[in-house]
């Protein structure tokens, strides 16, 4: 799309935490007919028409500008008026070399396109002809609120603020200026639209308030709000306003000794973890500092004299990315339902423009987590363009040599953020894999083809010639994560060298469908030569069991998994390796445990895998779950993270392994319910999302009998396959709703 619209801000210096007020006025005449708004920024805006703002929050996603820039469309043609109409535009630039966006430099965009009946059309655009604000309510320069400076404290005075400001008629020309040309040239950034949905309000929190104990001397009247669960979003507060007070409200997933809220971001200290108001004395004040995503469950409000009783009048807006949220699960053991409640509610603390590993102290995304994350993203939400933004954003950062950094996008170059994680860049292909495989769109593969061979294409160059093996390389190496047990002894990593296979395999498959064969035989050939090499090298054939690393003589659990996982295993010593995995003691965390859970439920070891999803006991999520957790934790000890995303894939196997929801072929085109059965579970149900639409399966074991029943969405090929003491039963389901008696 071609735009003619500047990009414009109130200066040309480049500040950090920097702010920018714009406005125009402009006639319509009354027979429009298309009013189609575009909308940039970098690093985000929110935009208003006659004082009505348009879209959500968030805007655009973050993305490397140089590579390319997201816009919005919007259809306004209700908003504008025959005659005089007000654009008005708040925007907002990070800066600070933080490590979950790309610096880029300050600037806003708009061009609004109208066409009329006659067939004319105007076209309302971003230039020197704009006005903004000398003096603006938000502070410029605030501190970032985090080390990691993905977000800065919105300092507002609304004592300088005029409400007339967004409407049509005002005039005060001694307050503004006319906007500048941005540093961007109008060419120089590629315009892309925005696939992923803006951010969202799902619903607005009330709060608990909470007792403290009163610290001698404290004038500031500490005033405690629990919201009962660690959310993503932002406080809204509507009060009695009093000239001149300042209310700071600061944010903590935990509380000190004395009911205080702890000056942290999870387990780093912070004291910038606030936002603060300024009020100007209006009977009612409302405000909420929706600019950046917090994420938190406790609020502490100082600064404001008179208490906060009234239900309504402090409030959190629960904010992700807007994603159709089609999945469900739901059975006889509360533990479990409440256990995938947990999933869903982290999934959605950590969508934020991008999946990002935790909402609060990084906000970054990166390859390993998103891959783990993907899990339960694509069962329970339209989530292919949340993914598809991952795989481009790692594309846009990929470095010369073929690897990435370790999140993307980011501030590489900043010596806080030069790091990599070579295992972290294999996890590209197994995500792009997953991304095809729920879509069923050749595309997509097409599209990250090249990014994905070029990233192995530098594994398989520095390969060591005497092992044929992936020697130690920059970068921090990690096989698991987090507090792992793996051994790291010696120069080659049994777990970065399975990965590697993966994604050569991957490669293969990619290649042989979009036509590529000659690469399809190539990578074929790389996979099982270092397949060849790993069994060589690293396999304990007496034990039957891989060892660590080179020089390790340890055998991990979650090393022999992943190898089962890849089929590297040779396959007279298979059923041993299995049995070596299911009984040896649980030690995996939460990178290794999903192969260990799924070779579980795929040979005959569905107990034990059914065991580690439902035990209360320390390790695992269960134990979050019993200690009252309602969302997910970073590992498994209660420690830093309490809303960490990549820990909520049980919510996919409880609806793929114990409900039985398994897809046969990418897209959804084939589908088998194939349920697990557990003893002491009576009875399981789920949704699922799929391209064709929500499909839906469930079972209930009776006395003498089971019931199953299914719901088939038009363009899936469905059977069941139940498994009974005297064998496997079988059928086809039909489209629409099924019901079937199974006699036991």
């Amino acid at each position: 799309m071609n735009w003619t619209a500047d990009w414009i801000w109130r200066s040309q210096r480049i500040r950090i935490n920097d702010f920018a007020y714009f406005r125009k006025e402009f006639a319509v005449r009354a027979s429009v007919i298309s009013a189609e708004l575009l909308m940039s920024a970098h690093h985000s805006a929110q935009v208003y028409v006659n004082g009505t703002k348009v879209g959500g929050y968030g805007s655009p996603a973050p993305t490397n500008p140089w590579k390319r820039k997201y816009y919005l469309t919007y259809d306004i043609r209700e908003q504008l008026q025959a005659g005089q109409n007000c654009l008005t535009a708040d925007a907002h630039y990070l800066g600070g070399s933080g490590q979950n966006y790309v610096n880029g430099v300050p600037g806003f965009r708009l061009e609004l396109r109208l066409v009329y009946e006659d067939g004319t059309k105007q076209v309302i655009k971003t230039d020197r002809t704009w006005e903004t604000l000398k003096d603006m309510p938000h502070k410029v320069g605030t501190p970032y609120q985090q080390w990691r400076r993905v977000s800065a404290i919105e300092d507002y005075d609304a004592r300088k603020w005029d409400g007339k400001w967004r409407y049509v008629g005002w005039n005060n020309e001694s307050s503004t200026i006319k906007a500048k040309k941005a540093k961007i040239g109008r060419d120089e950034w590629a315009m892309v639209a925005q696939k992923i949905p803006e951010g969202a309000i799902e619903e607005e929190i009330l709060l608990t308030a909470l007792e403290y104990r009163a610290e001698e001397g404290d004038l500031t009247n500490p005033q405690i709000f629990d919201v009962g669960r660690i959310v993503s979003g932002w406080p809204k507060f509507t009060l009695k306003g009093i000239n001149g007070v300042t209310i700071r409200l600061r944010y903590s997933e935990d509380l000190d000794e004395n009911g205080r809220v702890k000056h942290n971001v999870t387990n780093e200290h912070s004291e910038h973890y606030f936002d603060q108001y300024t009020m100007r004395g209006d009977e009612r004040e409302t405000w909420q500092p929706d600019f950046s995503y917090k994420a938190f469950r406790y609020v502490e409000v100082t600064g404001y004299p008179l208490p906060i009783e009234a239900s309504g009048d402090l409030t959190v807006c629960l904010a992700y990315t807007g994603m159709h949220y089609a999945g469900s699960f739901n059975c006889a053991d509360e533990h479990l339902n409440a256990l995938y409640e947990a999933c869903i509610r982290t999934q959605k603390n950590n969508t934020l423009g991008q999946t990002v590993d935790c909402p609060h102290r990084e906000q970054a995304q990166y390859t390993a987590d998103t891959d783990l994350q993907a899990e339960a993203l694509l069962y329970n939400f339209d989530a292919l363009s949340v993914i598809e933004k991952t795989l481009s954003d790692f594309e846009d950062a990929q470095l010369e040599d073929g690897t990435f950094p370790f999140v993307a996008p980011i501030n590489y170059e900043h010596p806080d953020f030069n790091l990599q994680i070579p295992e972290w860049d294999l996890h590209y292909a197994t995500l792009l894999w997953k991304l095809y495989e729920a879509s069923g769109d050749v595309k997509v593969l097409d599209t990250n083809y090249g990014t994905m061979r070029r990233m192995t294409d530098y594994f398989i160059g520095i390969l060591d010639k005497d092992t044929g093996l992936v020697p130690l390389d920059k970068g921090w190496h990690i096989s698991d994560w987090p507090y792992p047990s793996v051994e790291h002894k010696g120069q080659f990593l049994t777990v970065q060298q399975i990965k590697l296979v993966q994604a050569l395999q991957i490669v293969s498959k990619a290649a042989s469908l979009i036509g590529k064969t000659e690469d399809r035989v190539v990578y074929q050939g790389y996979s099982e030569r270092l397949s060849d090499s790993i069994i060589e090298q690293l396999y304990d054939r007496e034990s039957k069991r891989f060892r660590d690393s080179s020089e390790s003589e340890q055998t991990h659990q979650g090393v022999t998994v992943i190898a089962l996982y890849a089929n590297l295993v040779p396959e007279a010593d298979r059923e041993a390796a299995i049995s070596f995995v299911a009984e040896k003691e649980f030690e995996c965390r939460t990178v290794l445990t999903l192969p260990l859970l799924r070779v579980l439920f795929e040979n005959g070891c569905e107990a034990q895998a059914f065991e580690l999803l439902s035990r209360k006991e320390y390790p695992g999520w269960g134990y979050m779950i019993a200690q009252g957790a309602k969302t997910m934790w970073e590992g498994w000890e209660d420690m830093e993270s309490h809303s960490h995303a990549w820990n909520g894939y049980p919510a996919r196997m409880l609806q793929e392994y114990v409900v039985g929801i398994q897809s046969e072929a990418p897209g959804f085109a084939k589908v088998v319910i194939r349920p697990y059965m557990p003893k002491d579970l009576s009875f399981a149900e789920a949704e699922v999302w799929t391209p064709h639409g929500t499909l839906y399966a469930g079972w209930e074991r009776l006395q003498e009998k089971t019931i199953v029943r299914a719901r088939i969405p038009e363009g899936v090929e469905a059977s069941l396959k139940v498994k009974l003491v005297d064998g496997m039963t079988e059928m086809n389901l039909q489209t629409g709703d099924n019901e079937l008696t199974i006699e036991q």
